[in-house]
């Protein structure tokens, strides 16, 4: 036996496959079996209270691991399991330690091939504690089997390094000895270069000349972790569909075939994965893997960024100078979690300090720093300025780095940087000054020690040659970047516009014209940017495409106060979210230069949970926060905002509360979605008796105490609020709190429209609707869907809806409506008395039967002009039933709702008889129903007819065959008056979906 078999099988997996009372003999032989071996014996205690990881340890601790195999090895001959010692004999004489061997050296030296020196010597190759712990929890040893992992981290912040060193630990037996075989490592930077293969041969590429071991790897697949590294590179969607997907690991498919397969566990289902990708990949893969785990690599810390610059300065004053410094810019701070851009911003302070130059001023904007860094890279040692080569360089790099930029492309050949003038003599220079390294898993091909700095290069291109010059057409104009960047188009592009606006700045300039010469164009790409801002500012279409948090750190990079004040009162609509404080730093530096601000949307996510314990940290960003919320005293025409999906401390609620009293904000519609506030609500809900103009309230998803309730009860019922509107849906109410509404809807004339969707109110709502009967109550739209509305509401509602004068849209949606309780409200709704104009009863659970009492409300009821009825199984036959209402004269519906309602093809004669007989019907929803051509033949031919009045028809175009879309398309096309739309913007019923519904929507 070899002795090195525990550290490659691991016996505790051996143990696992006894079943309870095999492994009950098993350590009462081991009482004895020891003696007869001439071992010392295990205590029995620690024996008998042992989990058979525990004996796997006891055993190993005992005993050196060819003695641990011969007592185990003998005993299960004794429990008659001599299959597990044929499977481990074939295991011994198999290929893990020739594939163990292969990867210890395979990965020795890719580390070791890593050209950016200074980095790596900080790091040890080992796993450090903090490490393996790290990795140990991604596979807990109980978990085993059918495990996907999805390590996410931004580029840089050192996936592949952790990787490296994982794959190093399994191969010297110290990482995953007792879950895994075999790890294998794929490179899809590798991977993406080839066509068709097999798993078996991504398995063998490299190690094994045959495809022989395959079948015994694969024996125990629930042993087998493959570790998928850079995903986001192949940029696969994972959608082929399950018949295209192959479980043949012998099997030649195309490569994203024989990948989707193995992730999406149609291929050694028992496998684990480990997939490491940056965050640009796209979210909906995971929903097509099984049930991954999202664990995040943060990179360093601040101790660790502190104790690195030490490392590097060597002199500790100097380091803690420049680290303080550093530490001011948020941006720069966050930066250096990753690991290399941490020895780009140390090297460039050290180099800086050394020349005497002033590091407040290279800290100040991210761009001086990056500036700084790469014409230091490019000045020859000892030189005060750089030389005719060193230029040429520079030159060379920056067309490389554009063409990388607009192709899409990270690893360069030599041919891609002969194309761009640098040739084979000038790579070693490269790469002994760190501009370029050599790729990890290929000689000769190379990448930019980090992606930003071939951003920053590529925007240099601009200012030194036009895209005209460049040999690849591929590359765009200033124009195309500028639009590219700040629209929210799927490109790699993190620092490039930024960049593009930092080089303007003066003192960029200054720099750059010593270096190169002053012959730069500044003035030709900045008129450019001019120019396209405003034409993006001129076309408020354009205002939705545009991420604005780009937009104002490309604002804030420039640090020019004239041009960005000009720049942001362009635009009237903003909207973006705040993540971290880098990104409220550059928020509140544009939104103070704000002044024609119309509606304002915006979250903030992280920087608030709680105080921050450094006082004048806190501080700084309150004043940040001050200036956001400024603009609601500053921009007279602010009328709508949306603070959504944040949490508010004390101190950020005070500021807010003060600016939204103060007696210059006049807005008039405020949503606070999703929001969680300090325990000091109160100053929240004091707002609303000092805001005059605030009409439309929205707090869903806010959570709200019942003491939170009364306050806001108590505020609606001051005179001097004017809320009209109010929608709490999904606020965590109870049946307690309709007590307080009660008294509002009693009392309050000027409350129009109240949505409580989406909480569980159920016996509270008869108190409702006694208050809804009240003389003085005035609503007007009341939304209940998804109340859990009982039985004993639907008697107070019917003769709510017989006294009430005031309310005209009702939204039940999402409850269960029994027959009985239908019947009785379309008894309610046929009386002269209703003046209900719109009703929704979305996924009420109401069959063709119900369909017979909604018709006859059609027919009796002039007043009713809305019906939702979507997302109920009402079937061809109940359309039929509805359609003859609507050829009645007294039938007066303009919308009607029949959104996934199970109809096929067979009703369409009826819907046409409707369309060409109803005089008033507008706006009709068919989606998502099983119409076919033959079906929609029959709808355009009634469309065409001249009594037919519809204006909007929801219809997904996209779910039929071509012949079907261009006959719907010829009839848009053929009738001005009507439009065919699929419904995106709304819901199943062809509206808002019911817990947004804010008021009578007939659409």
């Amino acid at each position: 036996m070899a002795s090195s078999f525990f550290s490659d099988f691991g016996l505790m997996w051996y143990l696992e496959e006894l079943k309870r009372d095999e492994f009950k003999k098993f350590k009462e032989l081991l009482k004895q079996e020891p003696l007869q071996l001439g071992l010392t014996q295990i205590p029995w205690a620690d024996v008998k209270k042992a989990t058979r990881e525990d004996l796997a340890n006891l055993l190993m601790k005992h005993y050196d691991e060819q003695e641990a195999w011969n007592v185990t090895f003998s005993i299960f001959h004794k429990i008659n399991r001599k299959d597990l010692c044929e499977k481990a004999k074939k295991e011994i004489t198999g290929y893990t330690k020739m594939y163990r061997a292969h990867v210890k050296e395979k990965f020795s030296n890719i580390w070791f091939r890593e050209s950016v020196t200074r980095i790596y010597d900080y790091f040890e190759k080992k796993l450090t504690q903090k490490e393996r712990g790290y990795l140990e929890f991604l596979f807990v040893p109980k978990k085993i089997g059918r495990q996907t992992v999805i390590l996410r981290g931004i580029q840089g912040i050192g996936k592949t390094t952790i990787l490296v060193k994982l794959m190093l630990a399994w191969a010297e037996g110290t990482l995953y000895r007792e879950q895994f075989s075999y790890v294998f490592y794929f490179c899809c930077r590798e991977v993406k270069q080839l066509t068709t293969t097999s798993l078996a041969a991504l398995i063998s590429r490299g190690w094994s000349d045959s495809l022989a071991p395959i079948p015994e790897i694969t024996s125990q697949p629930d042993r087998l972790l493959f570790v998928i590294d850079g995903f986001e590179v192949l940029n696969y969607a994972l959608n082929e569909p399950e018949s295209d997907l192959c479980s043949d690991w012998m099997e030649q498919r195309p490569v994203q075939v024989v990948l989707s397969s193995l992730l999406r566990k149609k291929m050694l289902p028992e496998s684990s994965l480990l997939i490491a990708a940056a965050p640009v990949y796209p979210r909906a893969i995971e929903e097509r893997l099984e049930c991954p785990e999202i664990k995040t690599l943060v990179g360093f810390s601040e101790s660790e960024r502190k104790l690195y610059f030490c490392s590097i300065f060597e002199d500790t004053r100097k380091a803690l100078e420049a680290f303080g410094l550093m530490r001011e810019n948020e941006q720069l701070f966050c930066m250096c979690q990753i690991p290399i851009l941490c020895w780009v911003v140390c090297t460039c302070l050290k180099q800086e300090m050394e020349k005497g130059r002033d590091l407040a001023l290279t800290c100040q904007r991210t761009t001086s720093l990056y500036t700084s860094f790469i014409l230091n890279l490019f000045t020859p040692k000892g030189a005060s300025g750089p030389d005719e080569q060193s230029q040429g360089l520079l030159k060379g790099l920056c067309s490389l780095a554009v063409e990388g930029m607009w192709t899409d492309t990270f690893v360069f050949s030599e041919e891609a940087l002969r194309r761009n003038g640098l040739i084979a003599s000038d790579i070693p220079t490269l790469l002994d000054i760190h501009a370029l390294q050599k790729c990890r898993e290929t000689e000769n091909l190379f990448t930019f020690i980090h992606v930003s700095i071939q951003e920053f290069c590529a925007a240099m291109f601009y200012f030194i040659k036009s895209n005209t010059d460049h040999p690849n057409p591929a590359v765009g104009s200033t124009e195309a970047l500028l639009f590219t960047y700040l629209k929210k188009v799927n490109v790699h592009w993190i620092y490039l516009g930024c960049f593009m606006f930092g080089l303007l700045n003066k003192m960029e300039q200054q720099k750059l014209d010593a270096f190169l010469g002053s012959h730069l164009c500044w003035e030709e790409v900045l008129q450019k940017f001019q120019q396209h801002i405003q034409s993006i500012g001129e076309s408020e279409h354009l205002w939705g495409q545009i991420d604005f948090l780009a937009l104002f750190y490309c604002l804030f990079e420039m640090q020019n106060e004239a041009f960005v004040r000009w720049a942001v009162d362009l635009f009237q609509d903003v909207n973006f979210s705040i993540i971290d404080k880098s990104d409220l730093l550059v928020s509140a530096y544009c939104l103070k230069h704000f002044s024609g601000l119309r509606k304002l949307w915006f979250s903030i996510q992280n920087d608030f949970k709680e105080e921050n314990a450094d006082t004048s940290m806190s501080s700084y960003h309150l004043i940040c926060w001050h200036h956001i919320c400024s603009v609601l005293t500053t921009n007279d025409n602010l009328t709508e905002l949306q603070v959504r999906d944040s949490s508010l401390c004390r101190s950020a609620l005070v500021t807010l509360c003060s600016q939204l009293k103060h007696p210059r904000c006049h807005l008039q519609k405020l949503q606070v979605k999703n929001v969680s506030f300090s325990g000091d609500s109160w100053l929240f809900f004091k707002v609303l008796t000092h805001s005059p103009d605030l009409k439309h309230l929205d707090l869903s998803g806010t959570r709200l105490s019942r003491n939170d309730v009364v306050l806001l009860c108590n505020a609606l019922n001051n005179p001097t609020c004017n809320i009209e509107n109010l929608l709490l849906a999904n606020c965590g109410l109870s049946a307690d709190d309709c007590e307080g509404f009660t008294w509002v809807l009693q009392s309050r004339t000027k409350l129009k429209l109240l949505s409580v969707s989406y909480n569980y109110l159920d016996k509270g709502l008869p108190l409702l609707c006694e208050a809804l009967r009240h003389p003085a109550c005035a609503l007007e739209v009341l939304v209940l869907s998804c109340c859990y509305i009982s039985e004993h509401f639907w008697g107070n509602l019917y003769e709510v809806l017989l006294y009430n004068k005031s309310l005209i849209h009702l939204d039940i949606s999402a409850n269960v409506l029994k027959y009985e309780d239908l019947k009785l409200l379309c008894e309610a709704l046929k009386q002269p008395s209703c003046h209900l104009k719109s009703l929704c009863v979305i996924k009420c659970f109401i069959t063709a039967d119900g369909c017979r009492d909604l018709a006859s409300v059609l027919t009796e009821n002039p007043n009713l002009q809305s019906l939702q009825i979507g997302c109920n199984d009402i079937e061809d036959v109940g359309v039929k039933l509805l359609c003859e209402a609507l050829t009645h004269p007294n039938c007066h519906l303009e919308a009607l709702g029949l959104g996934a309602c199970k109809l096929t093809s067979a009703c369409c004669e009826d819907l046409a008889s409707a369309l060409t007989s109803s005089k008033t019907l507008r706006r009709l929803n068919l989606t998502r129903n099983a119409l076919d051509h033959s079906g929609v033949l029959v709808l355009c031919e009634a469309l065409r007819h001249p009594e037919c009045r519809l204006q909007v028809l929801w219809l997904e175009k996209a779910v039929f065959d071509e012949e079907t879309q261009r006959l719907l398309i010829a009839e848009e096309e053929r009738n001005p008056c009507l439009t065919i739309t699929d419904g995106t913007d709304a819901g199943p019923d062809g509206q808002k979906p019911a817990c947004k519904q804010t008021g009578p929507i007939l659409t």
